[in-house]
């Protein structure tokens, strides 16, 4: 997770600890009665746990993304790598045969 995702996470965590905070501190010194507060109290729950889940849910999605991202990055640099590896054999039989060739051309033979 980059920085400025992370960044964005604190962000949006800061505000919802913010808004909670706020709400909680508009609702105590509002001059209402119990059964108001209660009311009130139940319709602030209600609606920071709905953003809660849809904070959470969207949080979710982008991880999600990022790890298929991320697995689909190191399948292609598992190609390349694979690539890489049979370019470097192919390479090194083609210097061996020449090298043969040339040992063979000279007349040295293997003792």
């Amino acid at each position: 997770m980059t920085l400025q995702e992370r960044s964005v996470g604190h962000l949006f965590f800061g505000l919802l600890i913010g808004s909670a905070i706020g709400a909680l501190a508009g609702i105590l010194f509002a001059p209402k009665s119990g059964k108001e507060l209660r009311s009130e109290f139940k319709e602030k729950g209600s609606a920071i746990l709905k953003d809660t889940k849809d904070i959470y849910a969207d949080a979710s999605m982008k991880t999600k993304e990022i790890v298929e991202e991320a697995r689909h990055q190191a399948m292609e640099l598992k190609k390349d790598a694979d690539r890489h590896l049979s370019e470097a054999r192919q390479k090194t039989k083609e210097i061996l045969a020449h090298g043969e060739r040339k040992q063979a051309e000279a007349g040295v033979t293997d003792r």
